[in-house]
């Protein structure tokens, strides 16, 4: 175990002024030891007393009592488990957290075309900075950034720089900026720029592109095909709200889309609450996913997410956090609770779902979602480290008699010991590393106030 000066180092730092340092906290090797381990890899099973080797940020071997000439963490009293992944956030609308829905003026998309339309860059630098440093304390270590008020390249810039500095894995999702009207494409010719300069030429490694695009129903043909087209020309994936409500049911989005053989891997669906069996027999067999957030989806008033129709139907599922200024907080672990219960509970069956099967739709299957199932997901030798300790013996999670139980139903961000995203220690004993989180938050709440003046 690590101590004195090398804990104050690596493993074992504690958080720094910086607001953020890519670069710190990285250990070139390292083992976490003694931990029960969940590995989401039936290969590799779960481990009640199992060690993980980390080296260069890859996964190099996961086992009992590993001999390795390494610093190790004492994973000792912990659940040891690959870094939640969310599917599908609006990062930059943490900045009006809880706002929503008090008034017609705060219903959720008064809101934000209200807010949306004065967003200065900045503002969206500060709601996704402190979006991804809540990530990061709860748990998540990759997230999906559904970026839909990219007023201008600073707009895209800034909140690109956000992820820069706070350094999470995922997929940023470039869309049209709040008002934007539905007969006017996105910017496509800014799409490519970000591309090159940010995504080819390395600034955001941990980061990949994609289209927040506008699908059949909501725009024409003479829209959403020259975005999709373009997307799919540039190479990288996109994703749509589709059948969130009934009227976009009715509308038959996702049939429009397989029609439109706009249904591949790369694509993703965002809610789509209201579907025929026809729409997501074409959603599996197409390969597409589906990622639903239940907490947002009640509190919108969208309808309960009939989570084990659509999970019977066999098409892919994962978890989201969607947005702050409707659902409050980031803690991904609720929306696992939640997800559980709607599915017992509209089943009227108990035993409908066990927690094991929530846990895959948060981890290896948002992953897979995402196109990083062989990257991350799963602690599988070969991956890159995103891994997250959960503490066993905390007054929230003890005692623990079924572990699948006690992260599913459990576990909150409180209970998040450590995080490590591709070989680095970002939180430790609870504590965020090299973060100042109170210049983050002092940011967020400046630039709010600001923005409310104009």
């Amino acid at each position: 175990m690590l101590g004195g000066a090398a804990a104050s180092g690596a493993l074992g730092a504690a958080a720094s002024p910086a607001a953020s340092k890519p670069g710190a906290s990285r250990h070139r090797e390292f083992v976490v030891t003694g931990a029960h381990v969940v590995s989401m890899d039936p290969r590799v099973g779960d481990l009640p007393d199992g060690d993980i080797h980390v080296r260069n940020g890859r996964i190099v071997k996961v086992g009992h009592r590993l001999r390795v000439r390494a610093p190790q963490m004492d994973g000792r009293g912990m659940i040891a488990m690959p870094g939640l992944v969310d599917t599908h956030w609006h990062l930059w609308t943490t900045l009006f957290r809880a706002m929503s829905s008090s008034s017609p003026e705060t219903a959720y998309f008064a809101l934000n075309i209200a807010n949306g339309v004065r967003a200065l860059p900045e503002d969206l630098y500060h709601g996704a900075r402190l979006a991804l440093v809540e990530a990061l304390n709860t748990g998540i270590t990759t997230v999906h950034d559904w970026s839909h008020n990219l007023r201008s390249p600073a707009h895209a810039d800034a909140n690109l720089r956000a992820h820069r500095e706070i350094g999470l894995r995922g997929r940023f999702s470039y869309g049209t900026p709040q008002g934007h009207p539905a007969t006017s494409l996105v910017d496509l010719d800014d799409i490519a720029r970000v591309k090159r300069e940010w995504f080819d030429g390395g600034k955001v490694p941990l980061l990949h592109l994609g289209l927040a695009g506008r699908p059949p129903g909501l725009v024409g043909e003479a829209v959403f095909r020259p975005e999709y087209d373009a997307a799919r020309g540039l190479g990288i994936p996109v994703s749509y709200h589709a059948n969130s409500t009934r009227a976009h049911g009715q509308i038959g989005m996702i049939r429009q889309l397989a029609e439109q053989d706009m249904l591949t891997p790369d694509t993703q669906l965002i809610h789509a609450l209201y579907t025929t069996e026809a729409e997501r027999a074409a959603v599996r067999e197409s390969g597409a996913s589906v990622s639903i957030s239940p907490w947002s989806e009640l509190l919108i008033g969208y309808g309960v997410t009939p989570v084990g129709e659509m999970e019977a139907s066999g098409m892919l599922m994962s978890l989201s956090v969607d947005t702050l200024s409707l659902v409050g907080s980031g803690d991904l672990w609720s929306v696992l609770r939640l997800a559980t219960g709607l599915y017992r509970g509209l089943a009227e069956q108990e035993l409908a779902v066990g927690t094991r099967r929530i846990l895959q739709m948060a981890t290896i299957d948002a992953a897979t979602s995402l196109g990083l199932g062989d990257v991350v997901g799963s602690l599988t030798p070969g991956k890159r480290a995103d891994l997250v300790l959960v503490r066993k013996h905390d007054v929230g999670t003890a005692p623990v008699t079924d572990v699948s139980n006690t992260l599913a139903l459990a576990t909150g961000a409180e209970n998040v010991d450590t995080v490590i995203v591709d070989g680095r220690l970002r939180k430790r004993r609870g504590v965020l590393v090299d973060i100042d989180e109170d210049r983050v938050v002092r940011g967020a709440e400046r630039a709010l106030a600001a923005l409310l003046a104009r």
